[in-house]
């Protein structure tokens, strides 16, 4: 476990003080007499005794975090800015406490462990099966949980999700199309949880804008399986814009085979890759994600601080103690976490812009939408600093 916060404590300094005595001789004419002075009393100085210093309560915040395992370095980056964020706002009434969700027991004996330490809010963990795991105990112990996963099927009942969810991205991305006159869209997406939830979301999307999905495949994560997958999609006629639900890395795969038969669009994965432009075919791909502004001047401090570069998700540690130390002064010292402020409607701001919870617990996001350069990205819809509603 590691420990970060900021504690007062004062200091006290004692000066002892010496006394000398001055012995004075006196001249006389008969013959000197030798005189014996009599010792001077000193007193004993008394002792000081130092008051005890008295420490601020404080509210305990757990990070519930991979410490070890395939995740460490992610959890440890997510950890560090959490920690740093602390720092940065100097807010003292709050310590944050860093538990491992990969050690023995896992994230539950994290979860268990943490409340007996005594802390009343959690903020963690990063995938959603651990969340479940995690969810039922602090349900019982009335401790909310703000995770750091973008699994939606997770948030609700205490749960709060920060992840950059791809029905948010999704639903960016087709309106901007639609909004440039795209009305016949196809996709594709891997088997997994990720991959259903982007074809749902992107199903929804398009039918609310009125368009047409002319084709959707899925795949297997492997070469063959997302070449045969783009084949097929290539051979749909009339496709304006292409959704590939998946990494930069397999969309870089995706396009060459892709190129000539619409406009490629994916989701926030996308931003994970700063190199998809190296990839000719990926060069005027779309894709809407969370702003980068704000994260690359976290990235210079990061690194100043830490001696190397943070991942992406490292600005979800930083925010979510942003956000508990704006609530921190609603926050009762040793008291219950104010979670009715969670989803105050105005929303609250930090590294990844704008966001705000909604009933159902996940977190509602501005997003910009960036087309792929031969060098990087360029910014093509700026992503609103305020909510409207």
């Amino acid at each position: 476990m590691i420990e970060a916060g900021t504690q007062a404590r004062g200091f006290f300094q004692l000066t002892a003080i010496g006394a000398a005595a001055l012995l004075l001789a006196g001249c006389q004419a008969t013959p000197p007499v030798e005189t014996v002075a009599a010792p001077v009393a000193t007193e004993e100085p008394e002792p000081v005794v130092e008051a005890p210093v008295e420490e601020p309560e404080q509210n305990r915040v757990a990070v519930l975090v991979p410490l070890s395992g395939d995740n460490a370095a992610i959890g440890r980056s997510i950890a560090q800015a959490a920690t740093m964020a602390l720092t940065d706002t100097k807010e003292e009434s709050i310590r944050i406490s860093i538990y491992d969700t990969a050690g023995a027991g896992g994230a539950a004996a994290a979860a268990e462990t943490a409340l007996a330490e005594g802390n009343r809010l959690f903020l963690g963990p990063l995938r959603g099966e651990n969340v479940k795991l995690v969810a039922p105990l602090a349900d019982a112990a009335d401790v909310p949980v703000v995770a750091f996963s973008n699994d939606e099927g997770v948030a609700g009942d205490g749960v709060y999700i920060m992840g950059f969810t791809p029905t948010q991205s999704i639903d960016r991305i087709v309106d901007y199309a639609d909004s440039q006159g795209a009305t016949t869209f196809a996709g594709m997406s891997s088997t997994g949880v990720y991959g259903q939830r982007a074809i749902q979301a992107f199903l929804t999307a398009v039918d609310r804008v009125g368009g047409r999905v002319a084709r959707l495949e899925t795949y297997e994560r492997s070469r063959s399986g997302v070449d045969a997958a783009a084949r097929a999609v290539a051979g749909t006629e009339g496709v304006d814009m292409i959704l590939i639900a998946d990494s930069g890395r397999i969309a870089q795969l995706a396009a060459p085979t892709l190129q000539l038969s619409g406009t490629l669009m994916g989701t926030e994965l996308w931003a994970a890759d700063s190199d998809l432009g190296t990839v000719a075919p990926m060069r005027g791909a779309i894709f809407a994600a969370v702003p980068d502004a704000q994260f690359d001047r976290l990235v210079t401090r990061y690194r100043a601080t830490y001696g190397s570069a943070p991942y992406r998700l490292a600005s979800l540690g930083y925010d979510a103690t942003l956000l508990v130390v704006r609530l921190a002064r609603d926050w009762e010292a040793g008291g219950a976490f104010p979670e009715d402020r969670l989803t105050d409607k105005g929303g609250f701001g930090g590294v990844d812009g704008i966001f705000r919870f909604g009933p159902d617990g996940i977190a509602e996001r501005s997003l910009e939408v960036r087309r792929v350069t031969a060098t990087g990205t360029e910014i093509i819809s700026p992503a609103s600093t305020r909510f409207e509603d």
